[in-house]
């Protein structure tokens, strides 16, 4: 069984993890295509905007949000949602 990289995408895009993204704001609004969505969730902006909804204190680190199909940005923005994450749960649940 061939699957494309367009299946696949499909396939992520419908999963419950971008779902549950989906329901914090204008995320795929219909009118997006599949990479579109996808590259917005790649880039890392809306999801550390969605960070900030859940532990809105402010980090030292701020977010590139422009991104324009640069891997470096990318990977920095990722960068700064992992730490926010483990910051957030390493203060909540290891106190």
């Amino acid at each position: 069984m061939d699957v494309t990289v367009s299946e696949l995408m499909e396939l992520f895009l419908q999963s419950p993890l971008v779902t549950w993204v989906k329901t914090f704001g204008p995320f795929g609004s219909g009118n997006q295509d599949n990479l579109t969505m996808y590259m917005d969730l790649a880039d890392g902006i809306f999801l550390n905007q969605i960070m900030l909804q859940i532990d809105p204190r402010p980090s030292s680190q701020r977010i590139n949000k422009h991104v324009n199909n640069d891997v470096n940005l990318r990977i920095q923005n990722l960068t700064i949602l992992v730490r926010s994450i483990k910051t957030y749960y390493q203060g909540r649940f290891l106190q």
